[in-house]
């Protein structure tokens, strides 16, 4: 993705730009609902679904694709890169319009490399940030994805080696992974990286696995210096998760912030995952949530309301295997965010 090519694919969508649907970020547009490609069975059947989805997602006015190598064992890259063939080929879209993101960290069946569980890199025998590992990995998602340049590379849930190594080695790990990276974005095979996390950065400073993103962000610095290309987080956010807004435990005491303060400050961009809490927020809502969002009439829609209207969340990545969920979902991109007071109407607390 570029500046230019973002603009030039919000252009297309003038209703949803007016209606905020884009949010300025890193220089480039970004929907501020993105198609995410997690669940689902290694199957034909599902590899067809995601595809079509991921296709009428883009012509919708979706610019942010994210997936992972283990998602459905490769399966979920290879059919974004079929749905990324078509939508180039047909003129849908161009590749400089489209923000595609992927993740590497986890041994993956059928993509690991020779050697690789017997190396003392890889911790609990299922998590590697290793130089070889993480080139190896991102020849494949770039292979599975038909592309020469993914636009975001995570390192996925990189927090797993804390229950496996100390602190030190963990940060020693960290350090060089981000080499790593920062020298394939000199390269052109990636142009920017981050962490995905589930837990790390939403516990509190007591925890053994916590990160603290502005530590993950000197470790950057101190690998690659100022200029570095980490720019981006993305952790679970939604109406069961909301430690992001809610929790001032990030940094260092006495100047703790919540994650979506330190960001902003930092320049990092954030990206909620789990908007829909994996379908457990899709139906059965509270009255109260209910009420504040109106312009919703659906409780998927109110949870991903709720996501992408945080004070500091770029994009919220929503799940969408079905033409269904792409039409339910995306509903959304002609109405704007709620307000801020109505969003935080529910944090008070009743009386």
């Amino acid at each position: 993705m570029t500046p230019e090519g973002s603009r030039r694919f919000a252009g297309r969508f003038a209703e949803a730009l007016d209606n905020g649907f884009y949010r300025l970020a890193q220089g480039c547009l970004l929907s501020s609902i993105g198609i995410g490609t997690y669940l689902g069975e290694p199957t034909e059947e599902d590899d067809a679904r995601y595809t079509a989805a991921v296709e009428a997602a883009v012509r919708k006015g979706v610019n942010v694709i994210d997936t992972a190598i283990n998602y459905r064992h490769q399966r979920s890259e290879r059919s974004i890169g079929a749905a990324l063939k078509t939508l180039f080929g047909q003129g849908a879209a161009s590749r400089d319009e489209l923000l595609v993101c992927t993740k590497a960290g986890f041994l993956t069946p059928g993509a690991l490399p020779e050697g690789i569980l017997d190396s003392p890199e890889v911790a609990g025998r299922m998590h590697c940030m290793a130089t070889a590992f993480l080139e190896d990995q991102i020849a494949r998602s770039l292979s599975n994805l038909g592309l020469e340049t993914i636009d975001v590379f995570y390192l996925h849930n990189p927090e797993t080696q804390l229950r496996f190594v100390p602190r030190a080695v963990f940060e020693d790990r960290l350090r060089a992974a981000f080499a790593t990276l920062e020298r394939l974005c000199r390269e052109g095979r990636i142009a920017a990286y981050g962490i995905a996390t589930w837990d790390g950065l939403r516990l509190r400073q007591d925890s053994d696995l916590r990160l603290s993103l502005p530590r993950v962000a000197e470790i950057a610095r101190e690998a690659a210096g100022e200029d570095c290309h980490f720019r981006f987080v993305q952790l679970p956010f939604n109406l069961a998760m909301p430690e992001a807004f809610t929790r001032a435990h990030q940094g260092e005491p006495p100047n703790h912030a919540t994650l979506l303060e330190l960001a902003a400050r930092l320049g990092v961009t954030v990206v909620a995952s789990a908007p829909l809490l994996q379908a457990r927020l899709a139906s059965s809502l509270p009255g109260r949530v209910r009420d504040a969002f109106p312009e919703c009439w659906t409780d998927a829609q109110r949870a991903l309301q709720f996501a992408r209207s945080a004070p500091g969340i770029t994009t919220a990545l929503a799940g969408m295997s079905s033409l269904g969920h792409v039409e339910e979902n995306l509903a959304l991109s002609t109405v704007p965010p709620a307000p801020l007071e109505r969003w935080l109407s529910l944090f008070e607390t009743e009386a």
